[in-house]
Parts: structure tokens; sequence; C-alpha cells
């Protein structure tokens, strides 16, 4: 079974082919730039498949990030693949777009903490520890104040990855509170790959978990602001009457 594997929860997108027979990655088209997810992943999805010598008929499974993210970007994905499972009668899959960038530093022996920015000094975040081949949760994902993370953090005693592109926006912060202990991945560690994102999803598949549902939705952690005001509009309509 071949797996298509896509990621446009972040400035990156990343589409993989992942084969669960040979348990090897297949090929992977990635890139991170500040371009629009929409118009480019299904001829970056074409591209991979016509390098690697597939037809779409060849793919049995798909997987896509569910979040958290960019709002916009997660929509992209979730939408293109579930019309795509839809359209193929093909089961998908989804992860976190936090476990799969968690997979960059499944070796360290500490704590991994990726990172996107939720503005006004918050994060996307959760903490993980390498555990049998997968990322494994020692903090539950959430959308959490930076210095509440940081505090977390710093009663722990071990040292701590960071990574993703948005962990400068917060080096300073972490510095101060964590010193030597805050370790900072290289470039390519920041990065949340695609191929990840397959191969987590492949071995879903090879334990028989089932796929999601057709009403499967986004994992945004937070509602938009826009969503926000609307509520709070409302509330206070509400209270009025």
């Amino acid at each position: 079974m071949k797996l298509l594997a896509m990621d446009t929860s972040t400035l990156v997108l990343g589409v993989a082919v992942y084969d669960a027979e040979s348990d090897r990655v297949l090929g992977e088209v990635m890139t991170n730039l500040h371009k629009n997810h929409s118009v480019r992943l299904m001829p970056a999805v074409d591209r991979l498949l016509a390098d690697l010598e597939l037809s779409i008929e060849e793919i049995g499974a798909l997987a896509v990030t569910a979040g958290p993210g960019s709002y916009t970007g997660i929509r992209i994905g979730v939408t293109t693949a579930k019309t795509m499972a839809w359209a193929r009668q093909l089961p998908l899959y989804s992860e976190s777009s936090l476990t799969v960038l968690a997979m960059n530093g499944l070796n360290y022996p500490g704590l991994v903490v990726p990172m996107f920015d939720a503005r006004r000094q918050r994060a996307y975040t959760g903490v993980y520890r390498g555990q049998r081949g997968v990322p494994t949760e020692v903090l539950p994902q959430q959308v959490m104040e930076v210095s509440a993370l940081l505090d977390w953090l710093r009663e722990r005693e071990e040292p701590v990855l960071f990574l993703g592109d948005d962990v400068a926006k917060f080096r300073e912060s972490i510095r101060e509170a964590l010193g030597e202990r805050a370790v900072w991945g290289n470039a390519a560690d920041h990065i949340p790959r695609a191929a990840q994102l397959a191969w987590l999803c492949g071995q879903k598949w090879k334990a028989h978990q089932p796929p999601e549902h057709a009403d499967f939705t986004p994992n945004y952690l937070q509602i938009t602001e826009a969503e926000a005001n609307w509520l709070k509009k409302r509330g206070k309509a509400e209270a009025n009457e």
C-alpha cells in the first residue's frame, strides 16, 4: 500500500509518498515560502507522483496534518485531502502538526518542545519525549502562554530541545528562563516533514487503526479571532435581552 501525505499547516508545503510494504519513503517535495498553498498543493502532488512514475490510482491511503498552525493552511490541506478521499474512496488518516514536527527530535535525550506562534505571547505547543520510535506527549498539546510553558519547563531538570521556525520569536525569554538547558534545533530541524507525517500515518494503517470519518474537522486548538469577537458580541446581545 502506498500512502500520499500532505502538510500545509504552516508556511511549509510538504508532500510525500510512503510505501507500507517496504517501509520506505519513496519521495518528498517540500518548500518553506510565503506563497499560496491553495494554488501549489495539487501541482506539488502531481509533480511528485510523476517523478515516482506513479498514478493516483496506485495510492491506497491519504494522510494530512490536522493542525494546529495556520487556519487557512490547515483548511486547504484538510479540504483537499477530504475531497480526494471522498472522490477516490480512500481511507484518510491525520496527525497533529506538532507531533510531526516533534519527530525531528525523536532521538534527543531530553524533552522536545515544538512551537508555532499563536500571537500575543502564546504558542501552539506541547512537550514530548521520544519513546518506542514515536514522540510521546509529556504535556498535552495546547495553546499556552509562553511564560507558563517556561515555568513548567523550569521545574524539570532535563535539557529541552526547541523546534520550529517560530522559536526564534521567543528565544530571549527561553534563554533567560532555562539557560544552558535550552537547546536549539538547526535550520532543518525546524521544518515539519511530510515524510514524517507519511510514516506516522503509515504506522496507523499497519496497526489497523480506523481512518478519519467523513465529518473529520481540523484541530485548531483555538477559535479564530473573528469567531471570538462574534461570540463576544452575541454574549453581550443575549445579556441585554
